[in-house]
């Protein structure tokens, strides 16, 4: 369900280009941007970062393609996204202890270092190859065919390369015994008296 939600925007910028364009399709990614975002702060009182760095930046290329008129800048923005995430998960194998991917995931499973640090380098270069990707369809292909890519293409390529992480993991990777895992943070109500 996670993963719906995290593609709202795109599952909505897809329909609405179907049936309107693509103008109207920016207008309606970008609003379901900010209800993601909003839908999150107001369910758990935080925001994830993902989807705010998606939001900034669907605002501006996606407010630089109606403002402008040209399309191009909402090709980019998938492109922009994934190089920032490679950045971000290249710069965690130099900054702090431990890659992002096993920040991320070291509380569900326990693998080597060695097989974290492989892990994260592959998601750097997955988000590489997808920047790389959806920018050569972009150029290369009709807009159609863009905004079919941006969505079956990008999403295919994540859900084929997520697979391939479990199998890898499986090879290496034993559960947290329920002891070690964290336990799920309880929010007290807030007293508004």
């Amino acid at each position: 369900m996670k993963l719906l939600y995290d593609f709202f925007p795109i599952i909505l910028f897809f329909i609405a280009y179907k049936m309107y364009g693509i103008y109207v399709a920016t207008a309606v990614a970008m609003i379901a941007g900010v209800v993601q975002v909003a839908g999150g702060w107001f369910k758990n009182r935080r925001v994830e970062k993902m989807h705010l760095v998606s939001l900034g930046l669907l605002l501006v290329f996606g407010g630089a393609t109606l403002l402008l008129q040209d399309p191009l800048f909402i090709k980019w923005k998938p492109t922009i996204v994934n190089w920032l995430f490679a950045a971000v998960f290249l710069g965690s194998q130099f900054i702090g202890e431990k890659p992002l991917i096993e920040r991320m995931m070291s509380s569900v499973l326990k693998a080597p270092p060695t097989i974290w640090q492989r892990l994260n380098l592959a998601w750097v270069l997955f988000f590489i190859a997808s920047g790389v990707a959806n920018i050569y369809v972009a150029y290369h292909f009709s807009e159609e065919t863009w905004v079919n890519f941006k969505l079956f293409g990008l999403m295919g390529m994540t859900f084929v390369f997520i697979i391939g992480q479990g199998v890898y993991l499986a090879r290496y990777a034993e559960p947290v015994p329920e002891e070690q895992a964290p336990e799920p943070a309880v929010q007290e109500p807030e007293n508004r008296a």
